[in-house]
């Protein structure tokens, strides 16, 4: 289905639309005082995961996501070999079981584990170290099922060495093991991604399809540690091989942002948080298929800090947001192969 100019008009008065409030706008902080959520939805219930630090990871069920920090917290797996530095797991389902991929390990010693169970927080494997092609520094990983192929995706390095952090992608032969080679699909190479770096970094990739069926791949850009920190997106063109570089075409800029001078053209900053990043796209059984339709608002889970509090790594909290599909939207690349142009639906992104 290609995206008519009256579909664009409808989707755009649908998202205006959502925007008005019976009430005054603003972010909903939880009172998780964390980072990087992962939140899916089964059936009625909304299931959560975190890190505990270096302790392990845990997961919240809730009928809502604003009922999840007041959730029992469920410790589903400890850190007993000392791996140390466990990071941003990530919640899926898959075939009836509960998969958490995570990173874990210090320093250069960063790479991705799996855990599973038939139930979302008790019952999980001991972890296995996931073997990505090229076993390099992997972070922030995420799998995918786009017509019938698993993907992993995850922020890396080329080398062995902290240059700049990459978005690599790989095909599953199963949820726990990837098979053949490593492709990159973006890297920090843009004015508006290279704001705050040392290194520059493209991190926490997070699948979807839009109304069309395209496939959007929405990251963090900027330093973490930064209220530049924002999120931006990859777009595959249609009919376009998610392994191939140059069929993906990058937003013109920051689509969930607080610095206007890093926003893509005809988006806002935020009124109420600063460095909005690692968000989860809240879908039924986490599939990228139920993504909404034009128009609708979804739910969101991002993490941010508090405008008028100082942008620290301790100061950040998980924020329910929702979002919704922008169409008629083009993004512009030069001196790459192919098309400079492309046009189809972007995101907007609610506090």
């Amino acid at each position: 289905m290609k995206e008519s100019p009256m579909l664009r008009k409808l989707v755009a008065l649908a998202c205006v639309l959502a925007l008005i409030p019976a009430a005054p706008a603003h972010a909903a902080q939880t009172a998780l005082r964390a980072a990087d959520p992962s939140v899916l939805r089964v059936g009625g219930t909304y299931v959560s995961v975190q890190s505990l630090g270096d302790a392990g990871i845990a997961v919240r069920q809730a009928s809502s996501t604003d009922g999840l920090a007041g959730a029992p917290v469920r410790t589903v797996w400890t850190d007993s070999a000392n791996l140390g530095e466990v990071w941003a797991p990530e919640i899926h389902y898959d075939g009836g079981r509960y998969y958490i991929y995570f990173t874990a390990g210090r320093g250069s010693a960063h790479r991705m584990y799996v855990i599973s169970s038939a139930t979302a927080d008790t019952g999980y494997t001991a972890a296995t170290r996931l073997a990505l092609p090229d076993d390099k520094w992997a972070i922030d990983g995420t799998m995918f099922v786009l017509n019938g192929q698993r993907w992993f995706v995850w922020s890396g390095w080329a080398g062995d060495t902290n240059v700049e952090q990459n978005l690599y992608i790989a095909r599953m032969g199963s949820p726990t093991t990837a098979t053949g080679a490593r492709y990159v699909i973006s890297q920090p190479r843009e004015s508006w991604e290279r704001v705050v770096g040392n290194p520059f970094i493209n991190e926490a990739p997070e699948a979807i399809k839009d109304p069309n069926g395209q496939l959007h791949i929405v990251y963090s850009a900027n330093g973490s540690w930064s209220e530049q920190y924002c999120l931006g997106e990859l777009r595959l063109r249609a009919g376009g091989d998610p392994a191939y570089v140059w069929d993906w075409y990058k937003s013109n800029g920051c689509l969930f942002g607080s610095n206007r001078a890093t926003m893509m053209p005809g988006w806002d900053p935020t009124i109420t948080v600063n460095g909005p990043g690692h968000h989860s796209f809240v879908l039924l059984d986490g599939d990228i298929a139920t993504s909404p339709p034009a128009g609708p608002r979804f739910p969101l889970m991002f993490h941010a800090v508090a405008k008028g509090t100082p942008y620290a790594w301790a100061n950040r909290y998980w924020y329910t947001g929702t979002f919704c599909w922008w169409g008629g939207t083009t993004y512009s690349r030069a001196n790459v192969p192919g098309a400079t142009t492309d046009t189809g639906f972007s995101l907007k992104f609610f506090e």
